[in-house]
């Protein structure tokens, strides 16, 4: 039972990250430049990959993308804990994936991003390594 509750708060922190993630690419100016100048240098140029798209655009759709997984993986977990929690415990590799996501996530945020989404990325991982130990005994 607990490494139910476990996984599922785990789960709902990726949640909660993803949807304020996406709220703050498409809804605010948060994850505007703070020089206007290299928003617009960003909306002028594209990546040597390709010409169909500009920086501005991949940046934006990039962010999109990162929350839309973000908040399929609460998703998934959630509603597996929720409706299958018995298939976590006989299938393993649904927790391991869970602790691997939480892990990937978590090294991203240390190298990359900012304080408050490594605490509550960390916070998940904790939770979804404590619920995969008590699982595996």
């Amino acid at each position: 039972m607990i490494e139910q509750i476990l996984l599922i708060i785990g789960a709902a922190i990726f949640g909660v990250l993803g949807v304020l993630h996406f709220y703050y690419t498409f809804f605010t100016d948060k994850f505007m430049t703070r020089d206007r100048k290299v928003a617009e240098a960003m909306k002028g140029t594209s990546p040597l990959l390709t010409k169909q798209t500009s920086v501005w655009n991949a940046w934006m759709g990039f962010n999109g993308s990162h929350s839309l997984g973000a908040i399929f993986i609460a998703v998934f977990y959630i509603l597996l804990a929720v409706t299958h929690m018995d298939v976590i415990r006989e299938t393993r590799a649904f927790i391991l994936l869970a602790v691997l996501i939480g892990l990937s996530y978590l090294v991203l945020a240390i190298k990359y991003w900012f304080r408050i989404p490594m605490i509550g990325i960390l916070i998940a991982t904790l939770c979804f390594i404590v619920s995969a130990i008590l699982i595996f005994t």
